[in-house]
């Protein structure tokens, strides 16, 4: 991948001065609302929905491995992720021969940005699968990490048959908000928090939910990435609108519940030191104390979800495939080979 040089010269060595990782912070691109500006680390193309009456462009990488092994990955990202996220596993998958196609869901990254959109698990996976029938993709392993994994599960209960394994990476959604006290935000109060969000209130956030309490300059990028949607007063009231409803689809619509009725071969790759709840911080501090407790909660899942299989980075946050690339992949492939050899196709 080629960096803009403005990223290029801003990127710290180990031995960066806190000074300049400041000022570098500070210094937030405007990439446009659909990340016009932000360069992925492969070719992006766009394929064309109708859905609820509007046509809508979503967005996707394809990339094809040097020496095919016959399969394909579908990669899923969260909701403070892209696509672009990615590029590590993209790397890592292509390498030993998948193919691999990593959509941005509508309403995210450089997907189109409805200002009216019902946000649904059900119709985010009817999405994607119409993409994978467009690139004649029939069977295919599906991964999800974060939010991702709430739609991951959701496209594995949908389309079970054509679906040769799930893959879930710190999925949100092991447990029901609702049901452990979380109170409910209209999505206009989800869009008045949202507008307010930032580089450095991001940059917090993830420090202690994403990579346990740990940084290194290179998760600035991600950051980057995230808040450089917001810099047009205009760009700012798309996404975070967006973003809204997603938090709306994301409370009421849990799929921990139907963990009992997946029928694909599971994996579940979990940072034990995660501690994400969407809301907790609205929650009273008896109940939030207890949300997001993913050494509990990886566990939980695996015994619900019949025949999974747990591995576990108890040292690790909420993304073990950015904080420890080799490991992770190291296990991730691991378990591909375990789950293609259970003979789902």
């Amino acid at each position: 991948m080629t960096t803009p040089r403005h990223i290029r010269q801003a990127v710290f060595g180990a031995g960066a001065s806190a000074m300049a990782a400041t000022a570098f912070a500070a210094a937030v691109p405007d990439y446009g609302p659909n990340l016009e500006r932000f360069e992925y680390p492969h070719e992006v193309r766009r394929f064309s929905l109708d859905t609820q009456g509007q046509k809508l462009e979503m967005a996707y990488m394809d990339v094809a491995p040097a020496r095919p092994n016959g399969r394909t990955v579908v990669l899923m990202h969260g909701k403070n992720f892209c696509g672009a996220t990615w590029e590590g596993t993209i790397e890592a998958l292509t390498g030993e021969g998948y193919r691999v196609v990593a959509p941005d869901q509508i309403g995210f990254c450089k997907s189109d940005k409805p200002a009216s959109y019902q946000f649904t698990f059900h119709q985010l996976a009817a999405n994607t699968h119409a993409l994978l029938e467009h690139l004649d993709v029939r069977h295919a392993v599906v991964m999800g990490h974060s939010m991702g994994g709430m739609l991951a599960t959701r496209y594995a209960l949908m389309y079970a048959k054509e679906t040769d394994a799930l893959v879930l990476v710190n999925p949100i959604g092991l447990e029901d908000w609702k049901q452990r006290g979380v109170p409910y935000r209209t999505v206009d109060q989800w869009y008045a928090s949202e507008q307010k969000t930032g580089f450095d209130g991001m940059k917090k956030y993830q420090k202690g939910t994403y990579y346990a309490g740990q940084w290194r300059p290179e998760y600035d990028r991600w950051v980057l990435m995230a808040a450089g949607m917001l810099q047009d007063p205009q760009a700012r009231k798309r996404v975070a609108w967006n973003q809204a409803l997603t938090y709306d689809m994301i409370y009421t619509q849990p799929v921990v519940h139907e963990f009992r009725d997946i029928a694909v071969p599971t994996t579940l790759l979990i940072g034990e030191r995660d501690n994400t709840a969407p809301g907790k911080d609205a929650a009273p501090p008896e109940v939030a104390k207890r949300l997001g407790n993913y050494a509990r909660l990886g566990p939980e899942a695996a015994r619900a979800i019949p025949g999974a299989r747990l591995v576990a980075f108890p040292e690790m946050g909420h993304s073990p495939q950015i904080q420890d690339p080799k490991r992770f992949h190291e296990a991730l492939i691991e378990s591909l080979d375990d789950m293609a050899s259970r003979g789902r196709r």
